[in-house]
Parts: structure tokens; C-alpha cells; sequence
């Protein structure tokens, strides 16, 4: 269990299975999703039609109806050479709601160029030009549907499985009794800073609390998939929670008898999609700094019993109270 150290929403009644191997939604493989299919397909489709474009642009602007235009070759050549970089971006990477756009914009700038030709061509050539316009404007439609459909997924964290991270902290204390700290998950307000509060709701169930950016809290249900004492806890949001995450950490012994190593994973959805991760590292909340800092907050809890503090920061046991300091402060004189 975990705060998520940024949490998140996302629509009802998804799921995320525990990472490392965990990319399905409601049961389903998001790398086998039909928008990640037409995406692929699309790609394909680029790479056929560009490599066409540099090597017979001759014919294609006869079949498009603008064979008589002095530029209509190297026009020609030029929109082979942008669809090869789109066939590359929706074939080689996973930003396919990124490349799906650049075939959107390309598409946009071909249909500009029809409609100027078809406006000056007549007869065989006009016809010619239309049905080239009939045909970029159904490709047209395909790309927005992909565009627009991998982008949702990828803000909802669907494109790739959701946000994974990792961190790692070795503590100066028995592998068992940073266990037992752990799971009593009421003791991870002290050390993860956007958690708010945990309360315990049944055998493996338990209620979580936390804050997100711009002040907004959010609540969702958990539930424990995998407990092996002293040793390893894995854990998911509930169905309908609201909240998509999952995670597990992992404890083992230090070399050399130094305590324990504590090894934690988590898939999370940033609230907002690719706007609220701008609007997290704006304020410095980035998520991957976020583990490290709770992780050497958890340390300190272990090793010292608190999170350090002094005078500057006198509030509370909890990590977000220990962010609202002030300056230190001379003790009073007693004369």
C-alpha cells in the first residue's frame, strides 16, 4: 500500500495489476488495444505511401491530378519524406497520440493542397483531384480517431500501462520490524508526504486519504493481493474506488548486516493526465523525486523514531507538517 506519493483519479472501476508485469485495465492488454492496433496500421500505411512518394511522384500526381504543376514532383517528394517520419514515430515508438497529430496536421496541409488544385483543374484532372481528395479525407477521419483515442489512453495512463516507478532505501533495522512498521499502514502518514491519513477496513482492505495538486484531496479503497511476513507486500486500488494504483515493496537483508533493503514498485495514473504532470513539476512535486524523498523520510522514522526536525519545524508527526517550517527560534530567557 501507498500513498502514491501524487494520487491520482481516473475513471470508475478501472484496475491495475501490481508492476512490474501489470499494463491491463478491467481485464484487458492495453498493448493489444484496437486504437493501438489502427495506430500501428496507420504507421504502415505512411511507410508504404511515403517510400511510393520518393520513388514514382511522377505518377502519383497524375493519379492525383496535378501532373502539370512545374513543383508538383518535389512537393510530392517532400510529403514522401514526411510520411516516412510519421511511419517511424507510430511504428518505433509508444507516443502514438503524439504521431497520430503529426498525421492529422499532414493530412490538414495535403487537403489545403487538393483543394487549391481542384479549384483550377477541370474534366479528367478535376475528377482525378476529387476522388485524391475523397480518399485523404477518409484517412483523415482514421487518424483523427487514433489521435484522439491514444491520447485519452495515454492520459489516463492506459498507453503504457500507467506511470511505473521504482525506489530503494537501505535501513539500519531488523528486516522484521521495518516489516511490521510498514504494514501497519496507519505509521505511512509519518513519512509519505501527500498522504493524509490510512484506516484499516477489513482483514486486507483500508481506506486512503491524500492530498494531489492544487489543494485537492482524494479518497479510494485498497486491498492487499499478496502478504509474505517479513518479506514482501503487494497491493491494488479497489474497483470503483476512483484512484488507479498499484505496488509492491519488497525486504531484504543489507550485505555486510546492515539492515534492511526496502525495494518499493508503483503504477499510478497523474491526476490530469499530461496537464497535471506539468502542473506537479511545476510545483516540484515530480513523482520520481517524490519516492526517494518519502523513502529517506521512512529511513529516518525507522532509525530514529522521527523525521528530523528542529526547532524550525516543530509540528506534528506527520511528513506534511514537517514541510511547514519556519525558522529556528531562540529559546526563551528565563531571566
Amino acid at each position: 500500500m501507498t500513498s502514491v506519493l501524487s494520487p491520482s483519479t481516473a475513471p470508475s472501476g478501472h484496475r491495475v495489476s501490481p508492476p512490474p508485469g501489470g499494463r491491463s485495465f478491467r481485464g484487458r492488454n492495453v498493448n493489444a488495444s484496437p486504437l493501438r492496433g489502427l495506430a500501428r496500421g496507420l504507421g504502415v500505411f505512411s511507410l508504404g505511401l511515403g517510400l511510393s512518394q520518393l520513388l514514382s511522384p511522377d505518377e502519383l500526381a497524375r493519379k492525383a491530378g496535378v501532373d502539370d504543376e512545374p513543383s508538383s514532383r518535389a512537393l510530392i517528394r517532400g510529403v514522401g519524406v514526411r510520411e516516412v517520419i510519421h511511419a517511424g514515430g507510430l511504428l518505433g515508438t509508444n507516443r502514438l497520440g503524439f504521431w497520430s497529430w503529426t498525421r492529422v496536421a499532414g493530412d490538414v496541409m495535403d487537403l489545403a493542397t487538393l483543394g487549391r488544385a481542384l479549384q483550377g483543374n477541370r474534366g479528367r484532372r478535376r475528377a482525378r483531384t476529387a476522388t485524391a481528395t475523397a480518399a485523404v479525407a477518409g484517412v483523415t477521419v482514421l487518424d483523427l480517431i487514433s489521435a484522439v483515442g491514444n491520447s485519452m489512453a495515454q492520459d489516463e495512463g492506459m498507453g503504457a500501462g500507467g506511470l511505473h516507478l521504482t525506489g530503494a532505501v537501505t535501513v539500519n533495522r531488523p528486516r522484521e520490524e521495518v516489516y511490521r512498521f510498514w504494514h501497519r499502514f496507519e505509521n505511512l502518514p509519518t513519512f509519505m508526504y501527500h498522504l493524509e491519513s490510512v484506516s484499516i477496513t477489513g482483514d486486507r482492505r483500508s481506506h486512503w486519504r491524500a492530498a494531489g495538486p492544487l489543494g485537492r484531496s482524494v479518497e479510494w479503497d485498497a486491498e492487499i493481493v499478496d502478504d509474505r511476513p517479513g518479506e514482501y507486500i503487494s497491493w491494488h486500488s479497489m474497483p470503483g474506488s476512483g484512484v488507479v494504483n498499484a505496488g509492491s515493496v519488497r525486504f531484504t537483508p543489507a550485505p555486510g548486516g546492515r539492515g534492511t533493503e526496502v525495494r518499493v514498485q508503483l503504477t499510478y495514473v497523474i491526476p490530469g493526465g499530461k496537464l497535471g504532470a506539468a502542473v506537479a513539476k511545476l510545483f516540484g512535486e515530480q513523482p520520481e523525486q517524490q519516492v526517494g524523498d518519502d523513502l529517506r523520510r521512512f529511513k529516518q522514522v525507522m532509525e530514529t523514531g522521527e523525521v528530523l526536525r528542529s526547532d524550525g519545524s516543530p509540528a506534528g508527526h506527520s511528513a506534511r507538517w514537517q514541510m511547514h517550517q519556519r525558522e529556528a527560534q531562540p529559546l526563551p530567557s528565563r531571566v
